[in-house]
């Protein structure tokens, strides 16, 4: 990781754009960057880079505030690459400071993973972004569990969070979101310590 301080961070909350998709367990990314953009006191803007982006600082005011773009690419999840790094050369981010936040099937619900680099286990987002930028991307992995029974992956990440699940789901989001914050103020193996648990 760049030890760049005045360098910007890019966060970038994975998701599929649309009404229908909102409460899916695959857009749980967006769900994260839209509690980033509501801490930082504000709303979301199409940018030319096919992405919602709100630009401001995290972190305590003063000397250990950041400053942070929050993006929702609106080209689809597989092809969430070309807005993540069209905004990473817009705003001169290094890769290092990128963060992807995504649903992982590998981890059970209501438990986080934040890692450098890595590969994308299958996730389409992750492997567009991948291709775009190399691997060596940060990511905040949010547990979505297995899909129960014979269902299939793609089925279970586009369907609703479960009720048992949403019954939590705005404190594991805000968890999410602290994770993030940490990662950005305090570094990963700090962030790692408080929340990969």
């Amino acid at each position: 990781m760049t030890d760049d301080s005045s360098a910007p961070w890019l966060i970038v909350g994975l998701g599929n754009p649309g009404p229908e998709y909102e409460g899916n367990r695959h857009n749980v990314g967006f769900m994260v960057a839209d509690l980033l953009a509501e801490r930082m006191g504000g709303k979301f803007k199409a940018h030319k880079a096919r992405a919602q982006v709100v630009e401001g600082r995290l972190g305590t005011p003063g000397v250990s505030s950041r400053r942070v773009v929050v993006a929702k690419p609106m080209s689809f999840m597989n092809l969430s690459g070309g807005p993540t790094a069209a905004l990473r050369d817009f705003y001169k981010v290094p890769v290092g400071h990128v963060i992807a936040v995504h649903d992982e099937l590998d981890i059970d619900y209501g438990t986080l993973r934040l890692k450098l680099g890595g590969g994308d286990n299958g996730h389409n987002g992750l492997k567009s972004i991948t291709k775009a930028l190399g691997p060596d991307y940060c990511r905040v992995r949010f547990g979505i569990g297995r899909p129960p029974g014979r269902m299939q992956v793609a089925d279970f990440v586009l369907k609703d969070f479960s009720s048992t699940e949403r019954k939590d789901l705005a404190y594991e989001v805000d968890r999410a979101a602290d994770a993030v914050e940490s990662l950005i103020v305090d570094g990963l193996e700090r962030a790692q310590g408080t929340y990969n648990s």
